[in-house]
């Protein structure tokens, strides 16, 4: 079975037009040369698309901590479109524009901190564009700006991007900018069609784009937990699940609930194959900071949040003892929790014993 239902293509194949709010630059941008720290999940494939979007153009200068995946791109796409740094420092020097893709605000940090350590001694004329493309908090967006900016000839631009891996693979990635004008512009046109299918921008104010992430994904978390509690109930009230995920795509067709939805009906609880629940965790921990900061109350994310940890802890366990099904778990496995709160087994729907209404 596909990670992506056939509704969910349907769907990409009506987003194959690029919307992009910037007019093109006037300089070329094949001319510069473009850098790419951070092969994950989602990293690698923006990667990659880069490196096969610019033929005969300088080739994309990689760095991960983990060499193995650099090489594998390297291996996968040539080594004439993709050439591997030797540490960070290169990345900084060599590269006009930078992208990064890391898995936490701490991992962000520190490759910046190397960044601007590496700027102070570098010789350069050219202007540098950093854009950073993780998901972070909100107020890191001002700390890596004081770092890039300690050089009077570079600039960040914050452009989280919403979408799974196989979006990623299909260049398909929703993107949110905030920044300087200028850089926002050269880097749109960098990333439209080759990485992504649209360009949403949020003006100047760094801050703005990272928080417009944390309220993409608080509406995808909270999605989530609705399912997980309706898909629970159905269970309980002697509903078969076949029918609550056939009501589940009549009411609400849209490509990202129903292949949630698919998920969670067929225990598919990969975390190689979606987005991994840490990475949930630590979205739902930002999310919920956030609210926090602003007294704005999320009660669903609250929820959602307690179920990722109940999930997260049972995963565990049966880590311990060498039960586990996944190695890692997709956050739309928070349905572990609505299921165990529930008296259900958290993981394996097949243990569910069922209940049959009276006709």
């Amino acid at each position: 079975m596909t990670d992506t239902p056939k509704s969910a293509h349907s769907h990409l194949n009506l987003h194959q037009h690029h919307d992009n709010p910037f007019s093109r630059p006037q300089s070329p941008h094949n001319s510069l040369q473009i850098g790419f720290v951070g092969l994950g999940a989602m990293g690698y494939p923006m990667a990659k698309n880069l490196a096969k979007a610019r033929p005969g153009h300088f080739s994309l200068l990689v760095w991960n901590r983990t060499k193995s995946k650099a090489e594998q791109l390297v291996k996968e796409v040539g080594g004439d479109k993709v050439h591997i740094a030797d540490d960070l420092a290169e990345v900084a020097r060599d590269c006009d524009i930078i992208f990064t893709n890391l898995a936490s605000d701490a991992v962000v940090k520190s490759v910046f901190l190397e960044f601007e350590a590496a700027l102070k001694t570098a010789q350069f004329t050219r202007h540098k564009i950093f854009v950073e493309t993780s998901t972070v908090f909100p107020s890191l967006a001002g700390e890596l700006d004081t770092l890039i900016s300690s050089t009077h000839h570079a600039s960040l631009v914050m452009a989280p991007v919403f979408g799974r891996p196989h979006a990623a693979e299909a260049a398909q990635l929703l993107i949110v900018m905030a920044g300087d004008y200028r850089s926002k512009k050269e880097i749109a046109h960098i990333l439209i069609p080759a990485v992504g299918r649209k360009v949403i921008d949020l003006g100047g104010n760094l801050e703005k784009a990272p928080t417009f992430k944390l309220i993409g994904n608080s509406l995808i978390l909270g999605t989530l937990e609705v399912l997980a509690e309706v898909f629970t109930l159905g269970e309980k009230s002697g509903i078969p699940t076949s029918q609550v995920f056939g009501l589940i795509k009549e009411l609400m067709p849209a490509p990202t609930i129903i292949n949630y939805a698919e998920k969670m009906s067929h225990d598919l609880f990969d975390g190689t194959q979606g987005f991994a629940i840490d990475g949930g965790v630590k979205d739902s921990t930002h999310i919920r900071r956030l609210a926090t900061e602003l007294n704005s109350p999320m009660p669903a994310l609250d929820t959602a949040h307690e179920h990722l940890l109940t999930a997260r802890a049972l995963h565990a366990s049966k880590k311990a003892r060498g039960q586990q099904v996944f190695e890692t778990l997709d956050w739309s496995s928070l349905v572990a929790g609505a299921r165990t709160s529930a008296g259900l087994d958290g993981f394996d729907s097949a243990k569910h014993s069922r209940v049959v209404p009276e006709d």
